[in-house]
């Protein structure tokens, strides 16, 4: 059984550039703070992430 690591994720939002960091297993839909675009959606297991992941942190 393999395990899957939960951890945290800068992403960057594609309307506005603004980065934040985000957990990439989100129960719940991740906006942007600047401009309210939708960074992440809960896809059962990790997020569908619609901006690009900038870095990762353990």
């Amino acid at each position: 059984m393999v395990a899957i690591r939960a951890r945290f994720l800068k992403v960057k939002c594609p309307d506005c550039g603004n980065e934040q960091v985000s957990f990439n297993r989100p129960a719940t839909k991740v906006n942007c703070l600047v401009c309210g675009a939708t960074l992440a959606s809960p896809n059962g297991g990790t997020a569908t992430f619609k901006g690009e992941i900038t870095a990762h942190f353990d």
